[in-house]
């Protein structure tokens, strides 16, 4: 018996380090981008796709890092959390040493767990549940985090918008969205706010009528939608219904299929993300002026950017492709100028970060000011 585990303790260490002479002596460094090219997320995700294409265009055409070249690896999770994890495994087993992704919160929850069990630090790009960087010591994220926008909007509609009142309607099928959904309702009660109902959908619905009716007839100062495109259609409705109250929504809101599911209808609103092209910072102007060529930009776009370019200070400063290494550097961030501000990551891999306040004006989105944390 101690022959047979002697031998399996062999042969793990073999493997282990077969793998760490792997990494350093392959010809380029390959990174796991998990992402929805299919399903009901592809479309929202073309942006962050660019924004991949062009950081490691520009770090590659500049001699990559460490002497080597980027090698981006797409992996489509077909817009469910089992196609995440399918994903991932296959980012796995085909040798990437970090993973960026896998866009919503549902879908990176599974990636992270994937990546932790591999010991491959992964960076989400756009997953705010707070659970996800919770999964272990290997998982960061680039952008802020549920309990802060959360509170933001909170903070927002209480003090700026002076709202009293507030509806919630929150997809039970979305991480994300439930999430959100609990810390706006904390915050917003502790300022002195009262919530009139908290009514549910599921994901893929497409009548929101019934819950409007619900809505209009307690009569709320504002209506806090923490979803994903959908969102755009229950906006719509609920104007159509001759709803009054303030329509508040998350970074969901950003994407193009928030507007063409109904958004680009909504005379007035408010949303937090996590960037404007509106933004006076000198790093953004100058990141927009070489973008021009590139067509427009969304958040996710300088989201994935800001990953690629973290990614390769880490490889940089550990002097090495190895992912425990990597891991090291990256949790040592501190400071980092990305084009969606300055970056320090906190004890959970999650970064301390500003968060931006959009006004949409007759279905056009405006910067109006920035929260710090």
């Amino acid at each position: 018996m101690k022959k047979i585990q002697l031998s399996v303790i062999i042969l793990m260490f073999l493997m282990i380090l077969s793998q760490a002479v792997w990494a350093e002596t392959a010809e380029t460094i390959k990174i796991g981008f998990i992402l929805s090219r299919t399903g009901v997320a592809a479309d929202g995700n073309v942006s962050l796709t660019q924004g991949l294409r062009i950081a490691v265009k520009e770090i590659n055409d500049m001699g990559g890092v460490i002497g080597k070249k980027l090698e981006p690896l797409l992996f489509d999770n077909r817009s469910t959390p089992i196609g995440s994890k399918i994903a991932t495994d296959r980012a796995v087993k085909a040798g990437v040493c970090t993973i960026i992704g896998a866009n919503w919160s549902s879908f990176s929850l599974v990636a992270a767990k994937v990546a932790q069990a591999n010991r491959i630090p992964m960076i989400a790009d756009y997953a705010t549940n707070s659970d996800v960087t919770r999964t272990g010591d290997y998982i960061f994220r680039i952008c802020f985090t549920d309990p802060f926008q959360g509170k933001a909007m909170a903070q927002f509609a209480r003090n700026d918008l002076e709202t009293k009142t507030a509806v919630i309607l929150k997809n039970v099928s979305s991480d994300y969205s439930m999430g959100l959904a609990q810390e706006f309702r904390k915050l917003f009660e502790s300022l002195g706010g009262k919530i009139l109902l908290e009514l549910k959908y599921i994901q893929n619905e497409k009548n929101f009528r019934k819950l409007l009716e619900q809505t209009k007839q307690v009569s709320p100062d504002a209506l806090f939608v923490p979803g994903q495109f959908e969102s755009g259609a229950v906006v719509m409705q609920a104007q159509e219904m001759g709803i009054t109250a303030i329509p508040l929504g998350g970074d969901g809101w950003g994407g193009t299929n928030f507007y063409k599911k109904g958004g680009s209808s909504m005379k007035l609103g408010y949303y937090s993300t996590h960037w404007s092209e509106e933004s006076d910072r000198k790093i953004s102007r100058e990141f927009l002026k070489r973008l021009q060529a590139h067509g427009p930009v969304d958040a996710g776009t300088v989201l994935v950017y800001d990953a690629v370019s973290l990614l390769a200070r880490a490889i940089e400063k550990a002097s090495s492709s190895e992912p425990g290494k990597i891991r090291d550097a990256l949790a040592r961030t501190s400071n980092f100028e990305g084009i969606t501000g300055s970056i320090t990551f906190d004890e959970n891999g999650d970064p301390i970060k500003d968060v931006v306040i959009m006004q949409i004006r007759d279905g056009k989105a405006h910067y109006l000011k920035t929260m710090e944390p």
